[in-house]
């Protein structure tokens, strides 16, 4: 992961990720759509955290 190495965006340099969701999609479009929703939706992220810490 680029974030672990100190390469990705700004914001994750200097932290320690872990990947907790993923999904794959037939088309780059329907993901960055799914991205988006998911960034957007507060409540829906706090339901996939609480299942990656069961």
């Amino acid at each position: 992961m680029l974030h672990n190495t100190s390469k990705g965006a700004k914001f994750t340099r200097g932290r320690k990720w872990r990947l907790i969701y993923k999904k794959k999609y037939l088309s780059k479009q329907k993901a960055m759509s799914a991205e988006y929703n998911l960034k957007k939706n507060y409540y829906l992220r706090k339901q996939i955290i609480k299942k990656s810490l069961n």
